[in-house]
């Protein structure tokens, strides 16, 4: 099981930036899979879930009306697609999967459970 993120890149606040991970040796269809980001400093924490639990996709407060996660099964890929960023946006983004039944909100909360992880893409909001 492998994820790769990438598209992470220095942006103006207010800008956008699209986030990609691919995932090799595995199907996204059969996991949960999420974007979460650490900022220097603090605790890794959730931007985005879609869950196989029920098929929806939730997104943190600070992402909300802002990000939106898709997901491209013909390329076995997720997106975050990142609007009116913030210098608070500043973090490594990261995707994970899990094959737990859980529900998305506990997802966001506790990005542990995550079971695999990719190396992580830099987003820097800056003027």
């Amino acid at each position: 099981v492998q994820l790769q993120a990438s598209g992470g890149g220095l942006v103006q606040p207010g800008g956008s930036l699209r986030l990609s991970c691919e995932a090799s040796g595995f199907t996204l269809d059969d996991y949960t899979i999420g974007w979460f980001r650490q900022a220097p400093g603090k605790e890794r924490e959730g931007v985005s879930v879609f869950s196989i639990n029920d098929g929806a996709t939730y997104y943190s407060d600070s992402a909300k009306g802002r990000f939106t996660m898709t997901r491209d099964n013909a390329k076995n890929a997720v997106y975050l697609q990142m609007n009116s960023l913030k210098p608070e946006d500043t973090a490594v983004y990261y995707c994970a999967a899990d094959a737990t039944y859980y529900s998305g909100f506990y997802y966001l909360n506790r990005p542990g459970v995550m079971d695999y992880w990719g190396k992580g893409t830099l987003v820097t909001v800056s003027s």
